[in-house]
C-alpha cells in the first residue's frame, strides 16, 4: 500500500515544469567550483552525456559558503562511467555510484534514478533496501531528500534548474521535504536526521509538514543499522554544529532514541559544555574525536551504575568495569562504534579515579605516559569546570603538573606522600 502511494505520488508529479535560473540570475561561478568537478563534468558533457552539479554544493554556493565536496548527477550508467574515467571505482548496493579519484580529491558521480515501484527493494517498514532503477532528471529530482538538495547546476549553459521550488525555500531559510513526509521518512528514517542536521547547520526553520512526523516515526531510526548511525553521529556531532543540533534533537524527541543513557541527563551541564567545545574546536580548524564526546554521553549513567553495582556488593574495581561494559553494550546496540574508539572510551572514564587520586609518585608518572593521557585530562578539566566537586581540586594539581617543566614536575612529585613499604620480620 505504501509503494502505491509512493508510486502515486511520483507520476503526479512527474511533470512539474522546472524554472530555468539563466547565469546571470544566480552567483554560481566556475571559480568556486572544484577544478576536477569541471573536468568531470566537461568529460561527461562532451561525450554526449547530460551533467549537472547537484545537492548540497549548489545549496552552499547560493548561500556564499564554501562546498566541501561536489556531487555530480548524469545519465550516464556507472559503467559508462568506468569506461570514460580511469579513475573511477564504482562503490554501493544500495545506490550505485561512482567515485571518480583525483588524488586525496574524490568527486561522486551517480545515475539519474527513477522511482519505480515494482523494482525497489524495501523492508515492512517501507525503508528502501535497493535502489538501483535508472531514469531522467525528472525523475532524478523526486528520488531526493529536501527541496534545497534538489537543485541542478547545468554545465552546458551554467544555469540552475529548480523542479520543486528550492529556490524559494532558500529565500526563505526552511528545510522542506519533496513529496509526502511520512512516505520519505518511512523511505529512510534518517532523513528525520538529515533534517535536523541541516536546520542546525544552515539556521533554517523546519517547514511544519516537514517537522510534524518526526514526533510520531523517530522510533523507525531503530530500523537503520547500526554503523550507519555511527556515520550520522560524526556528522551530527562533530562538524561544528553539535549545540544546535543537540537541542533540536531534544526538542524532537530523537537524542533519547540515539543516546538513552545520556538523555536521562539531557539538562547535564557536562554535555552541554563538551558540545560547545567542540563546535569552538571545529571552527578553530582543531581535531575533535568521537571517543570524547562518547565518554562526556555515558558519564553520568556510568557512576549511577557504578553505585548499583557497588550497593550490589561489588568491589570498587568490579564495580566500575561492569558499569563501563554496560553502558558501551547498551550504546553499541544503537551504533556500532569502532573497537579502537571503544578502548579510547574505556581509557578515559578509568583515568578519572588515577588523576583523582594521585596515590604515588610513581602512579602519576605512569599516568602521565598513559596513550590517551591528554583525552582523559582534558575530560578531567571539563568535569572542574562544570563544578564537579571530585575533580575540581585534581584538575588544578593536573594543570599545574602538566604547565611545567621538568625540573619542576620533580618538585611537584616529592610533595606526594610515599606508600609506606612493609619491612619483613627476619626469621630468627
Amino acid at each position: 500500500m505504501l509503494l502505491k502511494k509512493l508510486f502515486r505520488w511520483f507520476k503526479k508529479n512527474k511533470a512539474n515544469s522546472p524554472k530555468i535560473i539563466a547565469r546571470a540570475q544566480h552567483n554560481i561561478s566556475r571559480n568556486l567550483i572544484s577544478n576536477n568537478a569541471l573536468k568531470v563534468l566537461y568529460r561527461l558533457h562532451k561525450a554526449g552525456f547530460s551533467a549537472y552539479l547537484v545537492g548540497g554544493c549548489i545549496r552552499d554556493l547560493l548561500l556564499d559558503k564554501n562546498p566541501k565536496d561536489f556531487d555530480i548527477a548524469t545519465n550516464a550508467k556507472p559503467e559508462q562511467l568506468q569506461d570514460l574515467f580511469y579513475n573511477c571505482r564504482l562503490i554501493g548496493r544500495r545506490f550505485r555510484l561512482a567515485h571518480i579519484h583525483f588524488g586525496r580529491e574524490i568527486i561522486e558521480v551517480a545515475t539519474f534514478r527513477a522511482h519505480n515501484a515494482e523494482a525497489l527493494l524495501q523492508n515492512m517498514h517501507g525503508m528502501i533496501l535497493r535502489d538501483n532503477v535508472y531514469g531522467t532528471i525528472e525523475q532524478d529530482v523526486g528520488r531526493r531528500d529536501f527541496t534545497i538538495n534538489a537543485l541542478y547546476y547545468n554545465i552546458a549553459d551554467f544555469s540552475v534548474i529548480d523542479f520543486v521550488d528550492g529556490m524559494r525555500d532558500l529565500e526563505k531559510k526552511q528545510i522542506n521535504l519533496i513529496g509526502d513526509p511520512e512516505l520519505r521518512y518511512r523511505e529512510d528514517p534518517v532523513r528525520m536526521l538529515r533534517a535536523l542536521r541541516f536546520a542546525a547547520k544552515l539556521g533554517f526553520t523546519l517547514h511544519p509538514r516537514t517537522a510534524t512526523p518526526i514526533f510520531t516515526l523517530g522510533p523507525l531510526l531503530a530500523n537503520i543499522p547500526a554503523a550507519r548511525i555511527y556515520e550520522e553521529y560524526i556528522k551530527l556531532f562533530l562538524l561544528g554544529h553539535a549545540s544546535d543540533t543537540y537541542k533540536l534533537l531534544c526538542e524532537y524527541g530523537l537524542f533519547k532514541l540515539l543516546f538513552p543513557h545520556a538523555a536521562v541527563f539531557a539538562d547535564d551541564r557536562l554535555i552541554i559544555s563538551a558540545l560547545r567545545s567542540t563546535d569552538l574546536r571545529v571552527k578553530a580548524d582543531k581535531s575533535v574525536a568521537p571517543s570524547f564526546l562518547l565518554a562526556v554521553f555515558g558519564w553520568q549513567a556510568l557512576l549511577e551504575q557504578y553505585q548499583l553495582n557497588l550497593a550490589a556488593g561489588q568491589s570498587e574495581f568490579i564495580a566500575f568495569d561492569d558499569a563501563m561494559e554496560k553502558i558501551i553494550r547498551d550504546q553499541q546496540k544503537i551504533m556500532t562504534v569502532p573497537r579502537r574508539l571503544v578502548n579510547i572510551v574505556y581509557d578515559i572514564w578509568t583515568a578519572q579515579q588515577r588523576l583523582e587520586r594521585r596515590k604515588s609518585a610513581r602512579q602519576i608518572e605512569n599516568t602521565f605516559a598513559l596513550t590517551n593521557f591528554r583525552a582523559a585530562y582534558d575530560f578531567l578539566l571539563l568535569r572542574a569546570e562544570n563544578a564537579d566537586k571530585n575533580a575540581i581540586a585534581a584538575a588544578q594539581w593536573w594543570k599545574n603538573y602538566v604547565d611545567s617543566d621538568e625540573a619542576e614536575r620533580k618538585k611537584l612529585l616529592t610533595k606526594i606522600k610515599q606508600p609506606k613499604r612493609k619491612i619483613k620480620k627476619k626469621d630468627s
